[in-house]
């Protein structure tokens, strides 16, 4: 039976926008975790975050992430979520994982220019703070991130290129 495509990677890695070309193209749904969660618990994650904390979303985001078990889809995680409990465990066990991986400097300058409001962990952060913030990050979720089943440099790979090595690889 064919398994969900779950896309991983930092913020900014365009998991969402190439997650939906990607499903386009291949002909299946897409779904995006966070935005699951965001309908199952009725607030915005950083809402949610405040009043819960971060590990109680961890949970959540854990239990959204099994829901798809059974789903032939192509699924866009939470930049966090590979790295929490045993979920890329899990990721690779019950689907196959595509990691999008990009340059802290890439990331920078994408996450530099997008609008901050939808980001709110980096609001009010200078250049400098955010350029350390991601390369600390980065480096913390990176050993989780390329255990993936198949890492592509996101800013030099096609959706059509991606497409091809999906079916290349029977994924």
């Amino acid at each position: 039976m064919p398994k969900p495509i779950f896309l991983i990677g930092y913020m900014g890695s365009g998991k969402t926008t190439l997650g939906k070309k990607l499903a386009s193209k291949l002909d299946l749904p897409f779904i995006d975790t966070d935005e699951e969660i965001v309908k199952q618990i009725g607030m915005s994650i950083t809402e949610y975050f405040g009043q819960h904390g971060e590990e109680e979303f961890r949970k959540l985001e854990r239990e959204q992430l099994r829901k798809f078990a059974d789903s032939y889809a192509v699924i866009s995680t939470g930049g966090g979520a590979p790295c929490f409990f045993d979920n890329m465990d899990w990721i690779k066990a019950n689907g196959y994982a595509v990691y999008l991986q990009m340059s802290p400097k890439a990331l920078f300058d994408r996450l530099s220019q997008s609008k901050l409001h939808k980001r709110p962990i980096l609001i009010g952060k200078s250049p400098e703070e955010l350029r350390a913030f991601i390369e600390e990050k980065l480096t913390e979720r990176e050993p989780y991130y390329t255990r993936a089943h198949l890492t592509i440099d996101q800013l030099n790979t096609t959706v059509e290129m991606l497409a091809a090595l999906i079916n290349q690889h029977n994924l």
